[in-house]
């Protein structure tokens, strides 16, 4: 994690305006519909102030957006006369300048921009010693939290003193910020413990607002009762949703739920310049191939860890990115791999009905609830208790080739920032690219033989794809069952070394 400012901004992925004021007026080459006119409002947009000594802020600049639709998807390259390496990330159907959000193909300008400042609820939690925790305060008042006091403070946060919480009420995305303080007070027995957080219908926009609730569960702390800084955040963020009847938050867009959800919009850096694909392919390494097969497949995965749980909500977001696929009409008809972040045994009911989810906790219980779950991940174990998926588990040549590449990719990709201070590219970039290059490959191949006068997939298609004819059987029979393409598989020998 890098330091963060006292300052505590909550729109910190605002971008450096370019030297020449000239030079960011122009739009950008060939917009595609609505995005220039999208842009051109929200920069028009007057920023607010500053509350002064509560440590937030608005208004921002974003970046201009490009789409490029005959673009093809490749990462990095090596210089064919043998010089430095170079870093060019180009999306399928898709492109972005410096470091401005990515633009994907079926979601409009209006879909991207539109979706600012839509804080449906802010809520203070805290830890009571005869009653547990509770919804200490909220806005607006007649809000539905219920639930939210155990989501926002995940069960083990007495032992840590500060953590960060993504996870999922009804229909809508929250983030708490939590800390532990110690008090010489014997009705708190000694520890004071809060969380601060928001609730919002997508959570893309949740991380802007990370250092501003970390100040304030710490103002909390110091100050309990001084709910001004969050009145005045409320007022300026707060959602202008559709009409329920009954003063309740119930309506759910789905345009931002639905729509932004379903292309897992890589916007969300979270906190940090490195972003948390770094980390997750450190600390699953080659298993990372494991994973994504089970999430192409709309598994439903479970991942436990002890608290802190913030570092594991990121491992949830990675997760459901390793199942992106760009091409028109490719899994409009299988579950959304949905993101709940963290849970615990409120969400039991909810579970129940979900056919695909990634999700972390930190309730050892889970682990007996099977019928909750697919695949349960107990920090870097990765295991199963459906005997049809128990080949997935192995590793076999052609994952770890694919698991090379990434990472060979990766130091190319590092090199470039260091040697040649090529900043145009990241690691998130890298990473949602490479699967889904993957993933399009996959299903290109799969659906041009569909399509074709012997729908018949050989092992020449199958090592085309990047998997292995043997090896990968099982796995590709699920595919092409899960998303209901009629091909014939012709490849022998179900099992390999």
């Amino acid at each position: 994690m890098v330091e963060q400012s006292d300052r505590a901004p909550l729109l910190d992925w605002e971008e450096i305006p370019p030297p020449d004021p000239n030079q960011a007026a122009q739009p950008p080459p060939q917009p595609p519909p609505g995005a220039e006119e999208a842009a051109t409002q929200k920069s028009s947009q007057p920023q607010t102030g500053t509350a002064a000594g509560t440590g937030w802020s608005s208004g921002s600049t974003p970046s201009i957006i490009t789409c490029s639709p005959t673009r093809s998807l490749t990462t990095v390259v090596l210089s064919e006369d043998g010089g430095r390496p170079r870093t060019e990330l180009f999306g399928h159907g898709w492109d972005r300048t410096a470091f401005g959000p990515v633009c994907f193909p079926g979601l409009s300008a209006r879909d991207q921009w539109e979706e600012k400042d839509q804080i449906v609820a802010v809520f203070v939690v805290t830890f009571d010693t005869r009653s547990g925790n509770m919804v200490e305060w909220c806005l607006p008042q007649d809000v539905n939290l219920d639930g939210v006091e155990f989501k926002s403070m995940a069960s083990g946060s007495h032992r840590i003193t500060s953590d960060f919480i993504y996870f999922r009420k009804g229909c809508y995305f929250g983030l708490a910020c939590f800390a532990n303080m110690p008090v010489e007070s014997e009705l708190e027995r000694g520890a004071r413990m809060k969380s601060v957080g928001i609730l919002s219908p997508s959570y893309t926009l949740l991380y802007r607002y990370m250092h501003f609730l970390e100040n304030q569960v710490r103002h909390q702390l110091q100050c309990p009762g001084q709910y001004s800084p969050l009145e005045a955040f409320y007022e300026d963020k707060k959602a202008v949703l559709p009409p329920t009847g009954n003063g309740l938050v119930n309506a759910c867009p789905t345009w931002s739920v639905t729509t932004i959800n379903r292309c897992m919009h890589p916007e969300m850096k979270i906190t940090h310049p490195a972003g948390c694909m770094s980390q997750f392919i450190q600390f699953f390494g080659e298993q990372i191939m494991v994973l994504w097969k089970f999430a192409l497949l709309r598994k439903r995965l479970l991942i436990f860890s002890p608290p802190p749980v913030g570092v594991v909500c990121y491992r949830v977001y990675c997760c459901c990115c390793l199942a992106n696929i760009s091409l028109p009409g490719i899994g409009v008809s299988v579950p959304e791999l949905r993101p709940f972040f963290y849970i615990n045994i409120a969400d039991i009911t909810a579970l129940e009905t979900e056919l695909s989810y990634v999700a972390c906790t930190t309730e050892k219980i889970f682990e007996e609830k099977k019928e909750l779950y697919d695949v349960y991940i107990d920090n870097q174990i990765v295991k199963t208790h459906r005997s049809h998926l128990q080949p997935l588990l192995r590793l076999n040549a052609a994952d770890k080739e694919k698991y090379r590449k990434l990472t060979e990719q990766r130091q190319l990709l590092l090199y470039s920032q260091e040697v040649e201070e090529d900043c145009t590219a990241n690691e998130e970039d890298l990473f949602i690219l490479f699967f889904m290059e993957m993933n399009n490959r996959i299903f290109q191949t799969l659906s041009e033989v569909a399509g074709s006068n012997d729908p018949t997939l050989t092992a020449e298609h199958v090592r085309a794809m990047g998997l292995d004819p043997q090896c990968d059987r099982s796995f590709l029979v699920d595919l092409l069952e899960v998303y209901g393409i009629d091909v014939t598989l012709v490849i022998d020998n179900l099992c390999c070394p």
